[in-house]
């Protein structure tokens, strides 16, 4: 879906996060996942700055996935702090960043989004 580029996707059902995780995967892209709370005030820090990252990086698939909403999902990734930003290539995990680290961030995606991928004919 083209209006997605650019923007965080909010997973509300297991069924959603496993189809973006999936059409993700099947890209080739970069897949930043958010797991957030929406008490947690470091998350809400984050929120506006995933936006502007989002907007500036097509070429990354941003998801949100709120831990309270989905608790399986949280458990299956091992979440225990938010923010938990778990960066996934290829179906494999590259980086997990805890906490609002910015910096930290936006460094492991510049990394991870630039890194060539297998080349396949």
């Amino acid at each position: 879906m083209t209006s997605e580029i650019g923007q965080v996707i909010s997973c509300h059902k297991v069924e959603q996060w496993t189809e973006q995780l999936q059409k993700g995967n099947e890209s080739k892209k970069l897949i930043v996942v958010d797991f957030y709370a929406t008490w947690c005030g470091p998350c809400r820090f984050m929120a506006p700055l995933l936006a502007e990252m989002a907007r500036n990086m097509p070429h990354v698939t941003f998801l949100k996935v709120d831990v309270d909403e989905l608790k399986s999902v949280a458990e299956e990734w091992k979440v225990e702090a938010m923010p938990t930003f778990v960066l996934v290539k290829e179906g494999k995990i590259v980086a997990r960043i805890l906490g609002a680290d910015k910096d930290g961030l936006q460094k492991a995606i510049t990394t991870h989004a630039s890194t060539p991928l297998t080349a396949t004919a």
